[in-house]
């Protein structure tokens, strides 16, 4: 035999082999558990997937089973369709996926049970309660976009803007800083959770840049121009996707030498401008752009008709010293400003909630899908809220002005969120499983604007987060991933011909006649 036929004989022998094997594997019989102890307790699992509100088209929840034994059986049921049965030798409970995309396909807004079995070294099965979800009527939206960044605060080096199949465990990266030269990719930001107008806001040796998207188009801009006195940060696209409302944010952070606080952040000046993407011009309303106040955190309405934004004082008088004199005591109130699209016209800011009465900090807000609600953080002090232990998630009713701290915060840091299309579904950053790194969590939001139990973004390995050194930073949702290629966002960034500057900086007055309609404010 020569050595041609010997090796396939061998390659056939093997596949014939490992047939085989998976054949028998595939083939035992499952262990019947006739005898066992009942524990009246919820069994101890990890992540926390118990008693909370599950995406019918989320990627399976597996996790760890927190309780000491040698045999693990975990049985997920619903009142339809047929069970899932796990047999494991391990704590690892790893779920069929196209058994439990099925379960969860046909039992929309019924309950999630996950019967738990551990079997001790004494040969002895313990069984623990029932846990029980609720399958929601919703879905999700399919893929989530983050910033995966180190928690050093001086080191820009490997950060990654990733898109995340939300529905499986498929993960690429959209665009790398290594591209850059080691600059600063940050500030996604998309037009009603389409990844078909999209923007990216670029620090690298080529200057402050943001990439836009539109239909699929890229354009290159300088987001350095004669407003402010630095580049463009954080955008919200009007929802006619001809406008972006942004601020320029002259940003210091600085670091304690005592306490559990390392670092701290400071804006020291800021303002807000409207940047018309169908002439290449920005529109600086007075009423945004005051020298006396911080403007910042731009956010549109639905409806396109007002703007929503935060501003705090400068109290300060010498604008040389840092940090400032009373950084403490910067406190930002949550404001609106009414816009007319039809003929452009701006009308007063009006105060929505008030630091004073707060006593808090207020930053990030987002009005939900259909107008009804405002979703914003609430911490110490300052404009950063990922940095202060304080912040937590609050919940305004536009229509009476009432809020409220949601009970999905934590003892750290929760902040940063995003709302879905269908305004169902909110997903935020969390440091609750260790303080410097933050993680994403979804919570299903009712109609009266209340929030279920958090859920951690699923991974394929329940045991990633643990050796996982990185935080998500910005998580957005969008609806399809993004379409155009990582090579083509990175010859945008590159080809510094292509750069294109920002036309003229004209005033916008705010006239009489467009007062914007009372606002109701929270009963007391």
């Amino acid at each position: 035999m020569n050595n041609r036929r010997r090796n396939m004989f061998f390659l056939f022998a093997l596949v014939v082999f490992l047939t085989g094997a998976v054949y028998c594997i595939k083939s035992d019989e499952p262990v019947v558990i006739e005898k066992y102890i009942t524990v009246q307790r919820l069994p101890n699992i990890k992540p926390d997937y118990t008693g909370t509100v599950i995406p019918p088209n989320i990627a399976p929840l597996n996790f760890m089973v927190e309780e000491s034994g040698s045999h693990y059986y975990v049985k997920i049921h619903s009142k339809n369709g047929e069970d899932i049965k796990i047999f494991s030798k391990t704590s690892k409970i790893i779920i069929p996926i196209g058994s439990w995309k099925k379960l969860l396909r046909t039992n929309r807004s019924e309950k999630l049970y996950f019967d738990i079995y551990v079997k001790e070294t004494n040969d002895v099965w313990k069984q623990f309660n029932t846990i029980t979800n609720l399958i929601a009527d919703a879905d999700i939206d399919g893929y989530l976009v983050y910033r995966l960044i180190n928690p050093l605060y001086s080191f820009w080096r490997n950060i990654s803007i990733c898109q995340r199949n939300i529905q499986n465990y498929d993960e690429s990266v959209i665009i790398s800083n290594k591209s850059i030269n080691g600059g600063c990719v940050n500030c996604h930001t998309f037009l009603k959770n389409s990844p078909d107008n999209m923007l990216m806001h670029i620090r690298s040796s080529l200057g402050p840049t943001m990439l836009i998207v539109r239909n699929g188009v890229i354009t290159n801009i300088n987001s350095r121009t004669s407003f402010g006195t630095t580049a463009m940060a954080y955008s919200s696209w009007h929802p006619s996707g001809r406008l972006m409302a942004f601020s320029v944010n002259k940003v210091h952070q600085f670091f304690h030498t005592v306490g559990q606080k390392i670092r701290d952040v400071v804006d020291t000046d800021s303002a807000v401008g409207i940047y018309s993407l169908d002439s290449n011009t920005i529109i600086t309303p007075a009423s945004l752009s005051k020298p006396d106040l911080l403007e910042t955190y731009p956010s549109w309405s639905p409806d396109g008709r007002y703007l929503y934004f935060c501003s705090a004082p400068i109290t300060w008088s010498d604008r040389d010293k840092f940090p400032p004199e009373g950084y403490k005591e910067i406190r930002y109130d949550l404001m609106r400003i009414s816009y007319e699209p039809e003929t452009g016209t701006w009308g007063e800011p009006e105060t929505i909630l008030s630091a004073e009465e707060t006593g808090l900090s207020i930053t990030q807000p987002k009005v939900s899908p259909d107008g009804r609600f405002i979703l914003f953080c609430m911490a110490e002090y300052g404009c950063f809220p990922i940095y202060q232990p304080s912040s937590d998630l609050y919940m305004m009713n536009l229509k009476n002005g009432q809020y409220k701290r949601l009970s999905i915060n934590s003892d750290k840091c929760d902040s940063w969120h995003c709302w879905s299309s269908s305004g169902r579904w909110i997903v935020f950053s969390s440091k609750r499983l260790a303080y410097s790194f933050a993680k994403p969590y979804f919570s299903y939001i009712n109609m009266n604007g209340e929030a279920s139990k958090p859920i951690l973004l699923p991974q394929k390995d329940p045991t990633f987060y643990d050796s996982f050194l990185k935080t998500y930073n910005v998580p957005e949702f969008i609806t399809q991933p993004v379409q155009v290629k990582r090579r083509v966002f990175e010859m945008a960034i590159s080809s510094p011909q292509n750069i294109i500057g920002i036309g003229p900086v004209t005033s916008a007055t705010s006239p009489a006649s467009s007062s914007p309609e009372p606002y109701q404010q929270k009963n007391r």
